[in-house]
């Protein structure tokens, strides 16, 4: 990309965000953008692939702290009108952007001039090791969704991702098959064309390669000799064992690829984990409602009830247990990150009433009612009412 796109592009206004927006707000806006220009949901349609474009690499500059502030104050000394952009006036029409690398670092250098070289090289590129300079990959956002069981053990997902990066045809040469790019013979390789004006040291991208260093003499199909395009892949993501509904993960470096050997960004995947018709989760526990019968609860039992991923365990009931109490099994929860152990297994009982009952039934059930007939358990309520 020219320093003039760099500079009159709007990446606030391109994801719809203010100049002050948090990093959540541009997060959020990127997401939503996102979503909606996907080429996954708009096949074949050029517009939306290029608004995609569009809204990533507006993600990408405004998503990383440093790349934002030297944006923000790139645009800032530009805005004011103390330098002109490249086609904004100038000598025949010509404009140029100033090196500040060289203006105030080549006679004694001050830190201004240090820092504000530091940022205009930066974004503008200065001299030979610009050009050449690795450049990490964009960070990736994609979602996932598990299964109850896999989110507790963990599981290996597949995830199609989609974005810019290197043609795939070229290997981001530019170069069509069979041929490879030439050193500009302009520059030399540099990108840059330096002129010397009464001590004053302008730059500017050379006219030949357009910055970029090489000269494409036959250009890729595909990219038309950019060297970028649109393109999806398939990765295989690990997920942790314990991960819960709505969390993040962060997989490193599985993001977008570096540029010019520079490392590959980082990909956040946010997990839905749909739910399980037997088990529930409370934090690294967990839970798990079992029927018990009217006899089981008032005179006790040992119930199996059922455990994650292995044979059912055995629950002592005692007698006397009110329906919706809750018994622990150590050991049979998620297991911790932190620590490695397992949390525990909640079981809550519930205590069943038979819908029918034969005779033989009712008449025990009678006898017993008749035998307790003097027990009434709202007793305790209803003084408490009277107050």
């Amino acid at each position: 990309m020219s320093t003039k796109d760099y500079l009159e592009k709007d990446y606030y206004k391109i994801l719809g965000v203010s100049k002050n927006a948090s990093a959540d707000e541009i997060k959020q806006s990127y997401r939503k953008l996102a979503r909606k220009y996907h080429p996954d949901a708009n096949k074949g349609n050029a517009s939306s692939e290029e608004r995609f474009k569009e809204i990533s690499e507006a993600h990408n500059v405004l998503s990383d702290e440093k790349r934002r502030k030297e944006y923000d104050e790139a645009r800032s000394l530009f805005g004011g009108g103390g330098l002109r952009m490249p086609g904004a006036g100038g000598p025949g029409g010509q404009g140029y952007n100033f090196d500040l690398g060289d203006l105030f670092g080549g006679s004694g250098g001050t830190s201004t001039g240090g820092r504000l070289g530091d940022l205009l090289g930066g974004v503008f590129g200065r001299g030979s090791g610009t050009q050449s300079r690795p450049r990490r990959g964009a960070d990736v956002e994609t979602e996932a969704t598990l299964t109850f069981a896999d989110a507790v053990d963990g599981a290996t997902v597949a995830l199609r991702l989609a974005g810019e990066g290197p043609c795939p045809t070229c290997r981001g040469t530019g170069a069509k098959a069979g041929t490879v790019p030439r050193v500009c013979p302009t520059c030399e390789g540099t990108g840059q064309e330096s002129r010397n004006l009464g001590g004053f040291a302008l730059s500017e991208p050379c006219r030949t390669c357009r910055g970029r260093g090489m000269v494409v003499d036959d250009p890729c199909p595909v990219c038309s000799g950019s060297g970028r395009a649109m393109s999806t892949r398939t990765i295989q993501a690990r997920i942790p064992a314990g991960v819960a509904d709505g969390q993040r993960i962060k997989l490193k470096g599985k993001g977008a690829p570096g540029e010019r050997g520079g490392p590959a960004g980082d990909l956040y995947v946010k997990v839905h984990v749909t739910p399980d018709k037997v088990f529930g989760r409370s934090g690294d526990n967990l839970t798990v409602s079992v029927p018990v019968t009217f006899t089981e609860a008032a005179l006790g039992a040992e119930i199996k009830v059922p455990s994650h991923g292995g044979m059912p365990v055995t629950v002592r009931i005692p007698p006397g247990t009110p329906n919706g109490r809750t018994f622990r099994v150590r050991g049979k929860g998620i297991r911790r990150r932190s620590d490695g152990l397992n949390g525990d297994l909640l079981v809550t009982v519930e205590v069943v009433v038979p819908p029918k009952l034969d005779n033989k039934a009712r008449e025990a059930l009678e006898s017993f009612r008749d035998a307790t007939a003097g027990d009434d358990p709202r007793n305790e309520l209803l003084q408490r009412a009277k107050g």
